[in-house]
């Protein structure tokens, strides 16, 4: 048996089972439960699933143009061997988990695989001699699960709540058990916790996870994070939501993504040993800023994450950027020069995590290898400094055509993964489309 499969079983005996996991374009957790018995085999030769597995709708259904139009054929997912940790559940380190990843049968990526998306830009950047040092704030809701006669709406706080007290210690004493079982549960899967804040809107609450210079992994690491929030919530009989918008009135859950590069030597390529930065991050930020409109459909890719671009509340409408200002699509924060960096600060809380990596990313390679050149940066209220500038898709609808008619996209991204999420995206919103909605009925049956 490999030597880290030996270790885990030697120190976590209780272990039955094997979670083999893979994430979906949606980053929705897919895969398998394996008696331990197969943990050999499953670290030698992988499984096969359905390519179409990588490439669900919002509701876990097929994609006819990607599944059935092939017959559905089979991948082959290789179990990425360092990624096998011991999970932490309500009867204790009873299962382990292992990340897959997909290939097709001739032994190349599947780039509708988010996971290779990430991958092969990584790849790009690092024959330019970079390395990309990334960190994601993740925001999410902990509301208080309805029971059998309520509704979800009845799950979220009033409305008309003033403030939603942040900062404050007094809202993270209400769930000190919660987040202790959390810290337990990271610990456990060697996650890179580095502490909780309570957010901007009511039941809104924010985690910090610390920096890494392996994009890819770091990024399986988020998506365990994301599924133990989710079961702990649970246990507590609460309900983690990562939804971008749940309440009309308050700031969204956003995915903030910080990225500076590294060159061969550990340097960062950003800092100029003062706040302006190097040509090479004002390159970087010029991609991004060409980037984002046509990308947008990747950091909102469901129909309620366009709820979020409202001006003034929490979440950028066009593409610009700024030090240091929290208004921006882009900020640089302050920060010594060694830590120069980009907060790409765009992307739901609903968007996947090795997509939203990549297509920063991709902005940052686009921009480096073109050398382009960044606008002036806002100071002040980028909403009203910046009024006159091309807004941000503001509908699902105009982001799934500026994703699928772009150039940029195919050639940094590629056509494949291009394809596959904009079919995935078009289904779900023609699902949305046909749906008539309460306030619809409340506003137009009797008129």
């Amino acid at each position: 048996m490999h030597s880290n499969a030996d270790t885990l079983l030697a120190q976590h005996p209780d272990i039955e089972t094997v979670e083999a996991l893979i994430t979906d374009c949606n980053g929705a957790a897919r895969g398998k439960w394996l008696p331990i018995e197969k943990l050999p085999t499953l670290l030698a030769d992988g499984i096969k699933l359905p390519k179409s597995a990588v490439a669900q709708d919002a509701w876990g259904r097929d994609v006819p143009r990607i599944a059935l139009d092939n017959g559905d054929l089979d991948g082959w997912c290789q179990a990425v061997p360092s990624s096998l940790v011991p999970v932490l559940t309500a009867a204790g380190v009873d299962r382990a988990q292992v990340v897959l990843t997909m290939f097709k049968d001739d032994g190349t990526p599947l780039l509708s695989d988010p996971r290779q998306v990430l991958a092969q830009i990584v790849d790009k950047l690092e024959q330019k001699g970079l390395v990309p040092r990334v960190a994601i704030e993740l925001e999410f809701n902990l509301f208080k699960r309805p029971d059998e006669t309520q509704t979800l709406r009845d799950a979220l706080p009033a409305e008309n709540e003033t403030g939603g007290n942040l900062y404050g210690l007094s809202a993270l004493d209400e769930h000190a058990a919660l987040f202790e079982a959390l810290k337990a549960g990271f610990a456990v899967q060697g996650l890179p916790y580095e502490g909780v804040l309570k957010e901007a809107a009511p039941a809104q609450y924010e985690i910090n996870v610390a920096y890494s210079d392996d994009a890819v992994a770091y990024c399986d690491q988020i998506i365990r994070m994301q599924r133990c929030i989710r079961d702990v919530g649970e246990r507590f009989g609460v309900l983690a939501s990562f939804m971008p918008k749940p309440m009309e009135n308050q700031a969204g859950n956003g995915m903030h993504v910080h990225c500076s590069l590294l060159d061969t030597s550990g340097q960062n390529v950003f800092d100029s040993g003062d706040v302006e930065g190097t040509s090479q991050l004002h390159q970087a930020v010029a991609g991004c800023l060409d980037l984002m409109a046509d990308t947008q459909l990747i950091f909102a890719p469901s129909y309620n994450a366009y709820r979020r671009f409202q001006a003034g509340n929490h979440a950028p409408t066009q593409p610009n950027w700024g030090y240091d200002n929290r208004t921006t699509a882009l900020r640089i924060p302050a920060s010594p020069s060694q830590a120069t960096r980009i907060e790409h600060r765009v992307a739901g809380a609903d968007s996947n995590p090795y997509l939203a990596v990549a297509a920063l990313l991709a902005g940052i390679y686009m921009g480096i290898d073109r050398q382009c050149e960044a606008p002036s940066p806002i100071i002040g209220n980028a909403w009203v400094a910046d009024a006159a500038n091309v807004s941000l898709p503001g509908h699902m609808a105009e982001a799934i055509t500026r994703f699928s008619e772009s150039a940029n996209v195919r050639e940094t991204l590629s056509a494949e993964f291009q394809f596959a999420f904009s079919e995935i995206k078009k289904q779900e919103l023609a699902e949305f489309e046909r749906r008539v909605t309460d306030f619809e009925l409340e506003t137009y049956l009797s008129a």
